[in-house]
């Protein structure tokens, strides 16, 4: 952001100099705040310059920067930085290069240890990457450098909070002519199933539709990594995993998670997202009574 009757690189520092004072204190960044600390650093702007500082710092501290306005599309279901004037976005319909931008790389590793923080991760130089959901359940990676290298890479993948049902994937072509009749015969038959595929193909949005055909009287008992899942179902327990504390206790691994929910009283046990050694565990439940289990497969690690 330019202020005006300042360069940018004046702006920039004087943003910067706004910005420390507001950590330092732990004040919400409000106007008033704000102009308190431009009058503090000597800069007297009028009100309009004011307001578009608490804007901007404002949507850095507690948002999502300029990232915010692609994440309130609702036709987003993904937003990649890989660079700071390189910010994708895909629509459904491939990724997509945006005139959003970023003022530096490090902004761009601001926002994401800023995210990473809000979910309880650490990403720092010595844990440099992040696995997270947020708190409205977009799920967050990031990397920083020189892991990644240039610049610190971030994606957010959007998860909207209704479900689809299966007519409206069909409706999409997401599901084949025909197809819906063999996968609600799969689920009355209580066949156990694995649904499989690319990143992005789709495979938690067909689980989650099938799974709101499941009938209202059985339990659904999700065990995932991070929880996508979202059936329309009124009796779903859902078990998310946790990483270790910076003590390194406090571990809960999608492992740990199938062998609780076995012991839950599931009539439909559903693992999000195997690829490790989890699937001996799904596996063997699907064999030892537990009809109409299923779960998301992706690279085994």
């Amino acid at each position: 952001m330019s202020l005006s009757g300042l360069d940018r690189a004046d702006g920039t520092a004087l943003l910067d100099g706004v910005r420390r004072r507001l950590a330092e204190s732990g004040a919400e960044p409000t106007p008033a705040r704000v102009a308190q600390a431009l009058r503090e650093q000597g800069r007297v702007l009028g009100d309009a310059e004011v307001l578009g500082a608490a804007r901007q710092l404002r949507s850095e501290l507690v948002g999502t920067g300029p990232l915010e306005p692609l994440l309130a599309d609702p036709a987003v279901t993904d937003v990649l930085v890989s660079a700071p004037d390189r910010v994708w976005v895909d629509r459904g319909g491939g990724l997509v290069l945006t005139g959003v931008t970023f003022p530096d790389a490090a902004a761009v590793r601001r926002l994401a240890q800023r995210l990473a923080a809000v979910a309880g991760r650490r990403l720092d130089d010595a844990r440099p990457w992040a696995d997270a959901r947020l708190p409205d359940g977009t799920r967050l990676h990031a990397v920083l450098p020189p892991v990644a290298v240039g610049c610190t890479c971030l994606a957010l993948r959007v998860v909207r909070p209704r479900a689809f049902t299966l007519q409206e994937l069909v409706e999409a072509g997401t599901v084949p002519p025909g197809g819906d009749r063999i996968l609600r015969a799969l689920l009355a038959a209580r066949l156990s199933f694995l649904v499989s595929g690319g990143t992005g193909s789709g495979k938690t949005t067909l689980l989650s539709a099938l799974l709101g055909l499941v009938g209202a009287g059985e339990r659904i008992v999700l065990a995932e990594d991070s929880a996508e899942l979202r059936p329309d179902h009124p009796h779903v327990v859902r078990l998310e995993t946790r990483p270790a504390n910076q003590e390194g206790a406090g571990l809960v691994t999608l492992e740990d998670l199938v062998r609780q929910a076995l012991r839950m009283r599931p009539d439909r046990l559903v693992v999000g997202e195997v690829r490790g050694p989890e699937v001996v565990h799904l596996l063997a439940a699907l064999n030892t009574g537990h009809e109409g289990g299923c779960g998301v497969l992706t690279e085994l690690t």
